[in-house]
């Protein structure tokens, strides 16, 4: 938010330039904030109007609620279907997390659940780990520890309670967007709209619908709570004890965001990144700054304690960061003195060294903890962006699935549609703008100083920029980057776009800035324009897509997946219930949850020795001998292999992309069909085992045994012994 300050000692003069803007932005934007009452306004109209938003707020958070429960009852009929088919509906590690609230309610005791989760030996054959430590799970322990105290087994299923929970959270994801938006704007309306647009661009704001155990959808809601409560904590006149408890509330909502997230670490280092940049051009008080710091250190530290001492957490960026900036920042004292270029200089030498410093802290953290869980992520990064090997399996995975990719342009074009796109261009460039300007006038003062000494000095300031405002800016910003370069990320970006775009509607520097421009700036018809746009809008909007939304509730579809139903039937009927299973991740984890056999891999990728099994239990869709893939899956402890044919025959990924092109490469041979290669590809010696597997010559049936077969599977058993011709045979096959 703009402000003009009058200049120290100016009574009686003539007003600067823009004080009349100054006195009309202070009104509009104290209007109907939802903290008014905590500030002893307790007029009957303050209390009337605050009560009114807070009821839409609550209104809003159910109905998106509600209509997400109703879209995942439409299109998979989930009342309806039978058990094994409500379990393989969640789909790939979604099966998987679901399987342990599972599993902690089939557990005699909830001690005996937890002992059995912490030592493990179902998830990883052949392997014991703390699943706790590994994964972050807490949520499904919570969740089944409430299930069993709570008197309402008899009336609510295990399944419900954990669906109705989540779906709950998009509730309280809404309300935080609606309340962050409230207080930047001033008037609840902005609120309004940030959960109108919320829901209309479902697409591209969640997909908890069908991915409903996804950690995100778990995360993101205490992320949303937490940018509120920064955003409360930055203003101006909160007290000593609102100040506290914006302070507590910061730290719990980081601390749940981290617990449900193993990617948590990434988004708190943009976070931290976006503190840092502010701090550097003197929009925020040292106090602020350490404190900001301090809460994230302190959630990310209680969640390390909470998972066992993960290394992946002390070894995390975000935390060498942290350290580097604080111990940078006490040790240049003079940091922010001097004219601008010398502050410019200053600026630049201390943002080298705290880079140095954090690399430097992370590389002897990583070596001393020997951390190498989440180097395939950073093998991502620099494959994606061409600094380095692009025939890495682990980073190819990634690169080759399109939530990793760009975001697509139509994207942007759905976000049109919904009018949510044109406000925040324009909002953005504006306060992107005015930001640059507060920027250079706090560098290029003379004798610098912190923000906290300056307070008061009574200084001409053309342009005061709020330092709530300068987070979300940068948030969104720094967001919005992320989103563009992987598609995935969008859902990070977007809910918080909508308050963005919700702020530059209801907000008064666009009405300020036009109506200076038509020179018809009145506060009557300022805050007429900051009513009327937005109720339009929201007219706009329930005309355009009202009808839209009733039909696609109508729309009304069933599960259907006969193939996979009849093979987790068999399993479970027809293999003793120690069996260890290899397949595909995605499979594997549908496999743990209808049938609780143990597995040889699955998709939670967070641990190098799983993606070195992972990678190596995958060489059954690449051309090797039946001997070898025996003995790789002999070495994981498998008594069964299941081949899926949509792997074997893919056609869904492009060339290079399918997951045979993907081993083809990692080993070094030619991919299949039409197409250039590599000149340093060579043939290889071997069939493709999936597909050569069937055709049941004694090279394979010597070492494997068909046990079940339909459209989409082949289940082979393992055998135990190999059978004294199995070499011989296989040199034939091996040739053809």
């Amino acid at each position: 938010m703009t402000a003009l300050r009058q200049r120290k000692g100016s009574k009686g003069k003539e007003p600067p330039l823009g004080a009349e803007f100054q006195s009309q932005q202070a009104n509009c934007c104290t209007d109907h904030h939802p903290e008014k009452i905590l500030h002893g306004d307790w007029s009957w109209g303050a209390i009337i109007w605050t009560s009114v938003g807070w009821s839409v707020s609550v209104g809003l958070g159910l109905l998106c609620c509600i209509y997400m429960a109703t879209l995942h009852e439409n299109d998979l009929w989930f009342s309806n279907i039978k058990e094994v088919e409500r379990e393989i509906s969640f789909r790939t590690e979604c099966g998987l997390y679901y399987s342990y609230f599972k599993q902690m309610l089939q557990a005699p005791s909830i001690r005996e659940g937890l002992s059995d989760l912490i030592h493990d030996n179902l998830t990883e054959s052949k392997r014991t780990i703390n699943l706790l430590q590994r994964m972050n799970i807490y949520q499904e322990v919570f969740l089944s520890v409430l299930y069993r105290l709570l008197p309402i087994q008899s009336y609510l299923e295990p399944v419900y309670f954990y669906i109705y929970t989540v779906f709950s959270l998009q509730a309280v994801y809404v309300i935080a967007l609606y309340l962050t938006a409230w207080l930047l704007s001033g008037s609840w309306l902005a609120g309004a709209l940030t959960g109108i647009w919320y829901i209309l661009n479902r697409v591209d704001t969640t997909r908890v619908e069908f991915t409903i155990s996804l950690r995100e959808n778990w995360s993101l809601p205490f992320l949303a709570l937490q940018v509120t409560a920064i955003t409360c904590y930055l203003r101006p006149q909160l007290t000593v004890l609102q100040q506290k408890v914006m302070v507590w509330l910061m730290y719990v909502t980081t601390f749940c965001f981290c617990l449900t997230w193993q990617f948590n670490q990434f988004i708190l280092l943009v976070q931290a990144l976006i503190i840092y940049t502010l701090d550097c051009v003197d929009f925020l008080t040292t106090t602020q700054v350490t404190t900001l710091y301090l809460v994230q250190v302190s959630g990310l530290l209680s969640v390390w304690l909470l998972q066992f001492c993960n290394s992946m957490i002390l070894g995390s960026l975000v935390l060498s960061f942290i350290v580097a900036a604080l111990f940078i920042r006490h040790c240049q004292s003079g940091l922010k003195t001097g004219n601008l270029l010398v502050r410019l200089g200053k600026l630049l030498l201390h943002s080298a060294m705290v880079l140095l410093l954090t690399f430097t802290i992370n590389y002897l953290a990583k070596k001393a903890l020997q951390l190498r869980s989440d180097e395939h992520i950073f093998k991502f990064i620099k494959s994606k962006f061409a600094l380095g090997p692009t025939r890495d399996f682990d980073a190819s995975l990634y690169l080759c699935e399109e939530a990793f990719g760009l975001l697509p342009l139509d994207t942007l074009e759905r976000l049109a549609g919904t009018l949510l796109l044109y406000p925040y261009i324009l909002t953005l460039p504006l306060l992107s703008g005015m930001l640059a300007v507060a920027a250079l006038q706090n560098v290029s003062r003379p004798k610098g100083g912190s923000a906290e000494e300056r307070k008061g000095a009574g200084e001409v300031r053309v342009v005061a920029f709020r330092p709530d405002v300068a987070y979300n800016l940068l948030h969104t910003l720094f967001f919005g980057i992320l989103a563009f370069s992987t598609m995935r990320m969008k859902y990070i970006w977007t809910g918080h776009m909508c308050a963005v775009a919700a702020y530059g509607v209801c907000g008064t520097e666009l009405w300020t800035l036009l109506l200076n421009a038509l020179r018809c700036n009145t506060k009557v018809l300022l805050r007429l324009v900051r009513y009327a746009v937005p109720l339009a809008m929201i007219g706009c909007l329930y005309y355009k897509f009202w009808p839209k939304l009733m039909e696609e509730l109508s729309e009304l579809r069933e599960f259907y997946d006969p193939d996979t139903v009849e093979l987790m039937t068999w399993i479970s009927t027809k293999t003793p219930k120690q069996a260890v299973f290899a397949g595909s991740m995605q499979l594997l984890a549908g496999i743990k949850l209808c049938t609780g056999r143990v597995l040889t891999n699955h998709p939670h990728y967070e641990d190098k020795d799983l993606r070195e099994r992972t990678r190596q239990v995958y060489q059954v869709y690449a051309r090797r001998s039946p001997e070898e893939v025996y003995e790789i899956l002999r070495a994981a402890g498998a008594d069964y292999v299941v081949l899926e044919n949509s792997i074997c025959y893919e056609r869904r990924h492009r060339r290079g992309c399918r997951l045979r092109d993907l081993l083809d490469l990692a080993n070094g041979h030619i991919m299949d069909g039409p197409g250039e290669n590599d000149p340093d590809l060579v043939p290889a010696s071997h069939p493709r085992f999936c597909e050569a597997i069937k055709t049941n010559t004694a090279a394979y049936t010597s070492l494997f045994t068909r046990t079940f077969q339909n459209k989409t599977f082949h289940v082979y058993r393992v055998k135990k012994k190999r059978k004294k011709s199995a070499k011989s045979s296989s040199e034939p096959i091996a040739t053809q």
